[in-house]
């Protein structure tokens, strides 16, 4: 599933992802006003003040540049103009009350990224947890960055009603981030969808959830605007090591889920040696060690979790950094062994 395409292919791809990454997209501000991206500005700014074909083609160079962390703010630029947090929450499995508090937690705490999905059944208690914020003072909306997903099969399959529905759950205004949950006959579809809803300032930003190296292949060329965001299942014992660079060279941000490895598998990763023993060394948490790697690896972490200790130990990773070669251990402590199927 992940085996590398041929130079010539990749090429080809990195052309026609570059030539997509000229549409001009739009967003809207708290008010529902409608302006022009960071990203669209700059290449109407780039094209008026570089008429020669040298230049046109710098510009062209500068849209697959690999989006680098600031670990001062926090943040990535992603490629369709709006910084991302690089730390945030995750949200499967979490309900009602449980779900509710978790985010206001996480928003206490200070993580200002909170991802979910149409399938996780919990759009609306984020949405009232976000709401609630709102109300107390904790956040205004344009502080925190939402992500949701579509899935596969009667969602993809009639796209405008599904991503309607995500954004009547949440009911905050607008969606920062859509992903489609997992490829499927009518994903170009359903992400063309999309693009209308970037267009219409329902959406800010578009990407990917489950998607490698041979179906980035063959989809991307199918549609207009590059992801913003590819998504997947990234640890210590599973770590993507050919597909992050894949991604990563198309100038699109990586995000991994599972980061502490997953339901059932989370005790034995924290509990590692080498993950404990470099813990150790700096006086911080297992999993703390792994979010660091992640980040230090270009990939932004969306860990699990309703323990308002647990949260917020979990966005305490930038007064520490790995050394090269504690890196390198636990780069190689990759099994290839995903914890989930898809």
């Amino acid at each position: 599933m992940k085996k590398i395409v041929s130079l010539a292919l990749l090429l080809s791809l990195v052309f026609s992802v570059t030539a997509c990454g000229q549409t001009v997209q739009t967003k809207t501000d708290a008010a529902g006003n409608m302006e022009t991206s960071k990203a669209a500005e700059r290449a109407q700014e780039s094209e008026e003040a570089a008429p020669t074909e040298s230049a046109a083609t710098d510009t062209e160079e500068e849209t697959t540049v690999k989006a680098e962390f600031d670990f001062e703010t926090k943040t990535v630029m992603l490629g369709s103009g709006y910084e991302m947090p690089i730390n945030g929450l995750g949200t499967y499995s979490l309900h009602g009350d449980e779900c509710i508090n978790a985010v206001k937690s996480a928003l206490n705490s200070g993580v200002r990224l909170i991802d979910t999905a149409s399938a996780y059944g919990n759009e609306e208690e984020l949405g009232q947890a976000i709401r609630e914020a709102i109300d107390e003072g904790i956040i205004q909306r344009e502080d925190i960055f939402v992500i949701t997903k579509i899935y596969p099969g009667s969602e993809m399959e009639n796209p405008d009603l599904s991503i309607q529905a995500c954004l009547d759950r949440l009911n905050i205004g607008y969606v920062d981030m859509m992903l489609l949950h997992h490829p499927d006959d009518n994903d170009v579809k359903a992400y063309k969808a999309m693009e209308q809803f970037v267009a219409d300032g329902k959406i800010r930003s578009i990407g990917l959830s489950n998607w490698y190296v041979e179906e980035l292949t063959e989809f991307l060329p199918q549609v207009d605007t590059v992801p913003a965001l590819v998504q997947n299942e990234i640890h210590p014992y599973y770590q993507e090591n050919d597909v992050i660079p894949f991604i990563r060279d198309l100038g699109i941000v990586v995000q991994g889920w599972y980061p502490l490895g997953g339901r059932g598998h989370t005790a034995e990763l924290l509990g590692d040696p080498v993950i404990s023993e470099i813990a150790k060394a700096h006086d911080v948490s297992s999993a703390q060690v792994i979010l660091r790697w992640n980040l230090q690896k270009g990939v932004v972490v969306i860990p699990g979790s309703s323990n308002p200790d647990h949260i917020r130990e979990n966005t305490e990773l930038y007064h520490f950094s790995l050394t090269e070669e504690e890196m390198e251990q636990i780069n190689n402590l990759d099994r290839g062994e995903k914890h989930d199927w898809y």
